[in-house]
């Protein structure tokens, strides 16, 4: 399955062409192919249409966050090929200010998969016809997937009696946080034993 794998990714590296293909390798039992930004497009096409790989299926499109890169975003898409049975990863990496063309054209499917990626990491995509939020309000500030996001968002949402409407309001802790010893149940916490009721029975203190 390797060495097949590797084929592919020296065959759709040829036909790529120089300068689009930055890197080919196998990792968990799959192809990832490293391409340039601004030929994603053309190269989802090719795989898409060319008999030898006919990736006809966009499975998914995600990013991944890497905060201490200049290009702290790797766009990822999965792609299926039903009739070759074989699945490939495509990346590229982009910054928060440069977009990223919209494969709408190639995968229309692709639609609500870079609405959430915009959603969730603030990722730009040239060309879509409709980039707005998806999973969070239209007033939500920040993006929720990137790593800087505080664990705690900055306003929360409820719907206020008074004023009949929903109110955004700074995010208030109305309890400390807990403490988890993330210890088995089985196994138990070290906490203060302290003796309930009816214990002095067990121990044969009662006669």
């Amino acid at each position: 399955m390797t060495k097949s794998l590797i084929a592919l990714g020296k065959a759709v590296s040829k036909a790529a062409g120089k300068g689009v293909v930055h890197e080919a390798v196998v990792a968990h039992g799959e192809l990832n192919v490293t391409v340039a930004r601004e030929q994603i497009g053309p190269f989802l096409t090719l795989l898409r249409d060319d008999p030898e790989f006919r990736f006809q299926q966009l499975v998914d499109l995600t990013c991944v966050d890497y905060p201490e890169r200049t290009q702290r975003f790797d766009v990822v898409y999965h792609l299926l090929s039903l009739v070759k049975n074989v699945r490939i990863r495509v990346k590229l990496a982009t910054d928060e200010q440069t977009p990223v063309p919209s494969i709408i054209p190639v995968h229309p499917c692709a639609d609500w998969f870079e609405r959430e990626a915009f959603d969730m990491y603030g990722v730009m995509f040239q060309g879509h016809p409709d980039l707005r939020r998806l999973l969070t309000d239209y007033g939500f500030e920040g993006h929720p997937l990137r790593k800087d996001f505080p664990m705690t968002g900055y306003v929360e949402v409820r719907w206020d009696e008074q004023q009949k409407r929903v109110v955004y309001e700074p995010v208030e802790l109305r309890q400390e946080f807990r403490q988890f010893d993330f210890l088995s149940p089985w196994e138990g916490a070290e906490y203060p034993i302290r003796p309930l009721p009816g214990d002095e029975k067990a121990r044969g203190e009662v006669k």
